[in-house]
């Protein structure tokens, strides 16, 4: 591998088989992800985590999570890799600062793209995410556990978990004022929701495409390190990241819930709030854009997010809906 990120080839030597991999960076999105291809034929993958945004613990809880998925429900869940001193994260230099790092086994298979038909997709999405919140449900984590609260005041607020959605490019006259009418309305909406075991918990919380893998006909989810606790619909509203004000989200909406009641029931009173909780992981995404600036994809979106999310607020606070 090249010394273009700083500090890489160390931190390989923690992993056995890893000392002469060729490095490969697939994502950078919350984190660095890399792609290791191995002496001897090998893939794996590496994540080396943002600084200040998990703790060990948190890290830990994960994947805590996602080995009682596996072990309980059957699910699949990608599998960690320990570390030469059997640990599964691990600490080393990394761009001038130390990260917290975790291998994992490679997985084979392709992201779905939102110009494909994703119906058969979210179908099994819906499938996969009522199987995670009814284990939820009546798993007991272990002692020592941690993960992010995903309110509504985690996303609205100034200070909130992915940055303050008021200082993203954009967000300037007009659109300021609408998104301010919207943070309204979704604050009140969701405390009259309100947060009962049966519509909040521990989810995946970003089930969006770039998250999930298809071989076969099956979809599989990846990436579990944005799960925390929040409303169980949050995981369809993050499903359509990105493509949220597309012509087809209604027929994915339907296709997402005929999946999800096939393992467990979700009521009128939840399926209303579907659409508020599109809304919400949009403003948590243009909160994002600002925040994460650095990035390729924010980098993308900055013409013209902040503008889409006001038309979208603007249907939706008219009709009650973001259909068109």
């Amino acid at each position: 591998m090249t010394d273009d990120w700083m500090g890489l080839a160390e931190a390989l030597l923690l992993w056995p088989g890893f000392e002469q991999g060729a490095a490969t960076l697939i994502n950078l999105s919350e984190n660095h992800t890399f792609r290791i291809d191995c002496p001897d034929g090998g893939k794996a993958i590496v994540r080396v985590h943002r600084p200040g945004y998990h703790s060990r613990l948190a890290i830990e809880s994960e994947l805590a999570w996602m080995q009682a998925l596996r072990r309980d429900a059957g699910l699949f869940t990608p599998q960690p890799l320990p570390g030469k001193d059997g640990g599964f994260v691990q600490e080393a230099p990394f761009l001038g600062g130390t990260r917290h790092m975790v291998a994992f086994a490679f997985e084979a298979g392709t992201e779905p793209q939102a110009d494909e038909d994703l119906s058969a997709v979210f179908r099994q999405l819906g499938s996969l995410a009522a199987q995670c919140h009814s284990h939820v449900m009546g798993w007991t984590p272990p002692r020592q556990f941690a993960r992010q609260v995903w309110t509504d005041r985690a996303i609205l607020d100034p200070d909130a978990i992915w940055g303050d959605w008021r200082a993203a490019p954009g967000v300037i006259g007009t659109v300021r004022a609408t998104l301010d009418r919207l943070d309204a309305h979704l604050r009140s909406e969701l405390t009259d929701y309100g947060m009962g075991r049966d519509r909040f918990g521990l989810i995946h919380a970003d089930m969006r495409l770039a998250n999930l893998l298809v071989s076969d006909g099956v979809t599989r989810l990846i990436d579990f390190d944005d799960c925390g606790f929040c409303w169980f619909g949050y995981d369809f509203g993050a499903a359509v990241s990105f493509f949220e004000d597309s012509d087809t989200v209604p027929a994915l909406r339907a296709a997402w819930l005929e999946g999800y009641r096939q393992y467990r029931p979700y009521g009128a009173e939840h399926e209303v709030m579907l659409d508020a909780m599109v809304m919400l992981r949009r403003m948590a995404l243009l909160a994002w854009t600002g925040s994460h600036a650095e990035t390729e994809l924010a980098q993308s979106l900055h013409a013209s997010f902040a503008k889409g999310t006001a038309e979208m607020a603007e249907r939706y606070l008219t009709t009650g809906t973001i259909d068109r």
